[in-house]
């Protein structure tokens, strides 16, 4: 009975503080604890100014925009309130966001290769976003990008790339593989909007050249030995975003519709349409679990060709099932896992995860019910850890180990980031 008075008196409180802050003027709004952040850009970026009227929701969302930054591990809200009038103070707690890139593996010819690279999600303390890597695979790889959302407004912004990518790559084509040296050298240039607090549009192009040399494995006469393409991507993306973050921990949902349209003029690649959505869903599970979820279903243009755009891959989409072990017209893919946390410090979280990774794929000029045979479906679960460093944007270290629930096939997938 005294809980359950106590739980009511604080429902009572709680209501009596909203109700006597809504409609007050705002007399002074104040950021604290930034080191790097600038107070005249989040001053910029969030909707509750000095002279409004003091309105719930929308400082709520105030809250919630400072927590997407990358610069923000933790955001909360306090006030004071005299003579009719409310001050308010957002406290920030900063992740260091310079995030340095270190990757070593062993490619399919067992040759050893390693990725160098450093990125800088704040730069002059203004959600700029700057970095770029050099790989080394037996073939030299860099790449270099610039993302700044509030360029020019709170709303507009600006995002460059450009990369000279080179692997050794596997070709399918009658029941048989072939190894090809790919290079695809691009530069991007993407408009970024936010359309309002939940909807986000980016648009833009990337002209590339995409050259395929052959290295060795299955020959044909349809199949070129060389080739060499211009190409123009012209790209949109449409973002849904409703979730809540608390440290490394979501709750809600969010989905990333990728809208492509690909030019090229040769005889083995007409121009093709590309168009993918991403459904994720996260629950919090008690103090210390999360429930993660990604739904992708993509389709694109169904020509008969070895140069087909969906690769099942570790490192994309099957956890377990190797280096890029098919491609597909269309595919359908589901993950799910459970995080638990069972070590959590002032700057390092240790999570443990299951999960459960399945996927299915129409073949190079095949048919929908290509979905439903056997043939081209895989089922793999497996185990994981995260290594969080809670003060470092996006320092996730993850190791997973998957294994095919239909045959022998398994692996161990290292990466940056959680897996989705």
């Amino acid at each position: 009975m005294k809980k359950l008075i106590t739980i009511l008196l604080l429902i009572f409180f709680t209501f009596s503080a909203f109700s006597q802050e809504d409609g007050m003027i705002v007399r002074s709004v104040t950021f604290k604890g930034m080191k790097r952040t600038k107070a005249s850009f989040l001053k910029s970026i969030t909707e509750t100014k000095k002279g409004d009227v003091y309105n719930t929701r929308k400082v709520e969302q105030d809250i919630t925009i400072l927590k997407r930054l990358p610069a923000v591990a933790h955001a909360y809200l306090k006030t004071n309130t005299e003579d009719g009038k409310c001050d308010l103070e957002f406290h920030i707690q900063e992740s260091s966001t310079i995030l340095p890139e270190l990757a070593f593996w062993t490619t399919t010819n067992n040759r050893f290769a390693y990725k160098l690279g450093v990125y800088e999600y704040n730069f002059l303390g203004r959600n700029i976003a700057v970095g770029g890597f050099y790989q080394n695979n037996g073939h030299d790889t860099y790449a270099f990008n610039v993302r700044a959302p509030n360029l020019f407004s709170k709303k507009f912004g600006l995002g460059f790339s450009h990369q000279n990518w080179k692997s050794e790559e596997p070709l399918f084509f009658d029941n048989q593989t072939a190894n090809y040296l790919y290079n695809n050298i691009s530069t991007e240039l993407l408009g970024l909007y936010q359309i309002n607090f939940n909807h986000h549009i980016t648009f833009g192009f990337n002209y590339f050249q995409e050259k395929y040399q052959y290295l060795n494995g299955a020959t044909s006469p349809e199949v070129p030995r060389d080739l060499k393409v211009n190409k123009i991507l012209y790209k949109l993306l449409y973002t849904y975003e409703d979730l809540e973050y608390y440290f490394h921990y979501l709750d809600g949902f969010k989905s990333i519709l990728y809208l492509q349209y690909v030019t090229s003029q040769n005889d083995f690649q007409d121009k093709f349409i590309i168009a993918w959505n991403d459904f994720f869903y996260y629950d919090r599970v008690g103090k210390k679990g999360n429930w993660a979820n990604r739904l992708r279903i993509g389709f694109a243009s169904n020509s008969d060709s070895p140069f087909a755009p969906f690769a099942l891959d570790n490192n994309i989409n099957l956890r377990g099932v190797g280096f890029i072990v098919d491609r597909g017209t269309a595919s359908m893919v589901y993950n799910t896992e459970y995080r638990h946390t069972f070590y959590d410090k002032k700057w390092l979280t240790i999570q443990a995860n299951g999960f459960l990774d399945v996927g299915t794929w129409r073949q190079p000029g095949g048919e929908i019910s290509d979905f439903w045979k056997s043939d081209n479906m895989r089922f793999y679960s497996g185990v994981g850890l995260r290594f969080i460093n809670k003060k470092i944007y996006n320092a996730i270290f993850r190791i997973d180990y998957g294994i095919s629930l239909t045959d022998k096939t398994n692996g161990i997938v290292f990466g940056i980031g959680q897996y989705f």
